[in-house]
């Protein structure tokens, strides 16, 4: 495939750069460069900033308030914002329900909900896996029963991101039961500030409160904040997750790693004289990983341009995060000792703790560490070997 950019792909990629590099909230990329845990009002000051040039709705059409880019254009959008440093968008509202709303929703409920994700007023977390339904999504237990014109909700949702921020959260319930057990799942969407919903912090291994559980206690919603038909969620939940699984792939922050590993390696000495660079096993370690990113970055142009089949996209996931693992075992070697150096990042002042070390040891384990979670959210890889297995097989 050509991998060379059009004249017009050019302009818009130098369009992108110089927003970035002028016009972004530069607090906003210090934060990130500090390390600093970004709060609810940061990314909405980061997300405005993007809406200011209709850029907020990545995959959204015009008609919706999108840019109504290409595949490429967006590709070139993420890779300028991560290889610049400016924390992601927060996909849950944007890159997953939004799109499904657009593509499914009613005209009221898109009049309801869209205008209100890209003017950051609203927040959503997803309600997809249960204490009891985590990689075998389909067999959820969380009810939905008919009350009139509402569903009653009952059960739990775990590993909710950011669902102490959310205003919206959209869930995959079970309003029957059918032959097998992704029939009789609905998709609904809640209003957080209901009566009957309890948010439980969940502290990951990192310090960090980014996971919660969520749980429904007699929640009663109106049928009108149903996606689609009754009994649909799992073809809904499907449309999403194809999008999920590839939004993983993140090869701008992948280069971006790599460049500042390389930079490091070469002014960075371990407890030898040399400088790690210098150390033919670290260097070999890095290039294969150059090497690795290359391949993948051509992989996932393919997969944007649809030449690949979804089976194929359960292989990139896998690949994409192992990969992002991989980076982060490579910082925790350089950062040797230094990265023993791990305070407490929700204290506004916790690089005072480092001023003995070199600030990448702290943020090299913190990465390290959230970065273990990849290959479980989205689907475990696991899972994604078993759906590679199954397109092979039939």
């Amino acid at each position: 495939m050509n991998l060379q950019l059009s004249a017009s792909e050019s302009a818009f990629q130098q369009e992108v750069r110089q927003f970035f590099e002028c016009d972004y909230p530069q607090h906003i990329l210090e934060k990130v460069r500090r390390g600093d845990r970004l709060s609810r009002e940061d990314h909405c000051v980061s997300q405005a900033a993007l809406q200011s040039k209709q850029w907020l709705g990545i995959a959204w059409p015009k008609a919706h308030g999108g840019p109504g880019w290409t595949e490429i254009q967006r590709y070139i959008f993420e890779s300028e914002l991560e290889r610049i440093g400016a924390p992601n968008i927060i996909p849950m509202a944007v890159i997953y329900v939004g799109p499904i709303i657009v593509e499914f929703g009613s005209a009221e409920q898109q009049q309801r909900w869209l205008p209100d994700i890209l003017s950051s007023k609203s927040m959503w977390a997803q309600g997809y896996s249960e204490p009891e339904s985590g990689s075998d999504l389909a067999s959820l237990g969380m009810r939905a029963d008919r009350d009139g014109d509402e569903y009653i909700l009952n059960g739990n949702k775990v590993w909710t991101t950011l669902g102490h921020w959310a205003d919206w959260i959209f869930c995959l319930v079970r309003t029957s039961k059918g032959e097998r057990k992704q029939e009789g799942i609905s998709f609904v969407c809640v209003d957080m500030r209901s009566e009957g919903i309890e948010v439980h912090p969940i502290i990951t291994m990192n310090g960090a409160w980014e996971l919660n559980r969520i749980s429904f206690e007699n929640v009663r919603v109106p049928v009108a904040n149903r996606i689609g038909e009754e009994g649909q969620g799992w073809y809904y939940a499907n449309v999403l997750l194809s999008t999920e699984r590839l939004s993983y792939a993140h090869i701008g922050r992948k280069k971006a790693d790599l460049a500042k590993l390389r930079k490091l390696a070469s002014g960075v000495s371990g407890d030898r004289a040399e400088k790690l660079i210098d150390d033919p096993l670290f260097a070999a370690q890095l290039a294969a990983l150059e090497i690795e990113l290359a391949a993948l970055e051509v992989s996932v142009l393919r997969a944007l341009v649809g030449e690949l089949a979804p089976a194929a996209v359960s292989s990139l996931k896998i690949q994409c995060t192992e990969c992002a693992q991989r980076i982060t075992e490579l910082f925790m070697l350089l950062s040797a000792r230094h990265g023993l150096a791990f305070p407490d990042m929700n204290l506004p002042n916790w690089q005072q703790a480092l001023l003995s070390t070199p600030s990448y040891g702290s943020l090299s384990a913190d990465a390290y560490l959230f970065e273990r979670a990849q290959t479980i959210y989205g689907g475990t890889s696991e899972i994604q070997r078993t759906i590679i297995w199954k397109s092979l097989s039939r």
